[in-house]
């Protein structure tokens, strides 16, 4: 029966292209190019609608339950941390102070939330290196612990985290990952030193996913039910792991998640459970088990694995096309025509059409995430003019290259 916890969440927003898809005349120089590729109008409509009804809101909630004694760690992809700054400087100053307080870890994220470690490792460790730099200048705090995108982890992943430096990084606690062990301990790959994370996925996602479910046969879920069930685990600690955007947004106010946290915390503290952050558990448990690890990445969506970002046609096409992109900008050399692919290898313009050829509560969630305007084009229409986007700006890159 464990009695320490450790809690992670990462906030983001992604930066979204815009549909339908824009010609980019030929001339067009490459700093001018962002407003015909990305909608950031509706970005900032989103962003508006998040930080409304779980931003500022949850960030008052995790203030108050830092005050009274949690510890919770929290990592931002980069594409957020320009948002705030755009749209929202006061959600940003809140977030500040909530990492300032000294029972909240940060964690290092893959800045740009892509998955451009499937095309260029060396890229990934540097951009990685970027994004953690970011993240301590705007908070003002060390980072030793990291995590990815979509908290993906792999055989390569792991070693070029360690060599970049990290103590510790996160990953989901899949059965078809694990075998035999638990999720509820620290470990690390054979003979190596970094430590792993591993969230337990099924504790994890009661809260994270099923928690407004009416048709969940927890549901309601009350605190001190779930409470135990943390406290029956077997192992060490307990490692949950949440998008931050479920209080408030994936879950909304008025199905009780901000009153269910502050009766969580007040029977975790009844019981006895000690509160720890990443870096308090690898100093905690020095003796990590070992664990190796897959070829082929884990994540924490759908079933565990990519089949939830590459499993229908849709997807692989458009990974296709990240390909070709991020390759003709590295020919042309051009820095701002770099990060502009950089974006466009956001896993989101993946899971955004993971409803493709697909039925059940996964792509029940992709589509929840698709924006409301695309779905005027039709299921279609946005296959379509997604791939358009990438290959106007493949052709665009013409004259640079």
């Amino acid at each position: 029966m464990p009695n320490s916890l450790v809690i992670y969440m990462v906030a983001h927003q992604p930066r979204r292209v815009r549909l339908p898809a824009q010609l980019i005349p030929r001339g067009t120089a490459p700093e001018k190019m962002d407003t015909l590729i990305f909608d950031e109008q509706m970005d900032r409509r989103y962003f508006d609608k998040v930080a409304k009804y779980c931003y500022r809101p949850a960030t008052e909630l995790f203030q108050s339950l830092v005050d009274k004694g949690m510890k919770i760690s929290l990592g931002f992809s980069v594409s957020l941390l320009l948002q705030m700054r755009r749209f929202g400087p006061d959600v940003l100053t809140g977030f500040q102070k909530l990492v300032s307080h000294p029972n909240v870890e940060l964690v290092a994220v893959e800045p740009y939330h892509s998955f451009i470690f499937y095309l260029d490792i060396a890229a990934f460790a540097e951009r990685m290196a970027w994004g953690k730099r970011q993240l301590e200048e705007t908070f003002q705090k060390p980072i030793a612990v990291t995590d990815t995108t979509e908290m993906f982890m792999s055989n390569d992943i792991y070693f070029q985290l360690q060599l970049s430096g990290f103590k510790g990084a996160v990953m989901d606690g899949r059965p078809w990952v694990m075998g035999w062990r638990e999720p509820t301990h620290l470990y690390r790959y054979p003979n190596e030193v970094m430590r792993l994370f591993t969230r337990h996925y099924e504790l994890s996602d009661d809260v994270g996913y099923r928690f407004s479910n009416r048709e969940w046969n927890g549901w309601p879920l009350m605190a001190d039910t779930y409470a135990t069930w943390v406290r029956q685990a077997m192992g060490e600690f307990v490692f949950l792991a949440w998008d931050f955007e479920t209080f408030g947004e994936h879950h909304r106010a008025d199905s009780g998640i901000f009153p269910f946290m502050h009766a969580l915390h007040d029977d975790f503290v009844k019981h006895k459970m000690q509160y720890l952050t990443p870096s308090e558990a690898v100093a905690t448990f020095p003796d990590a088990h070992e664990m190796p690890l897959p070829e082929y990445g884990c994540t924490w969506a759908g079933d565990g694995g990519m089949d939830f970002f590459l499993g229908n046609e849709a997807q692989q096409g458009i990974f296709r096309l990240m390909h070709h992109i991020y390759n003709k900008a590295k020919l042309t050399k051009h820095p701002h025509l770099m990060d502009i692919a950089m974006w466009l290898l956001q896993s989101d313009n993946l899971h955004l059409i993971q409803w493709f050829s697909k039925a059940g509560s996964q792509a029940e969630v992709s589509a929840y995430f698709t924006p409301d305007e695309w779905w005027e084009l039709g299921a279609l229409g946005i296959l379509r003019e997604q791939q358009r986007v990438y290959v106007n700006f493949l052709r665009a890159m013409d004259e640079y290259a």
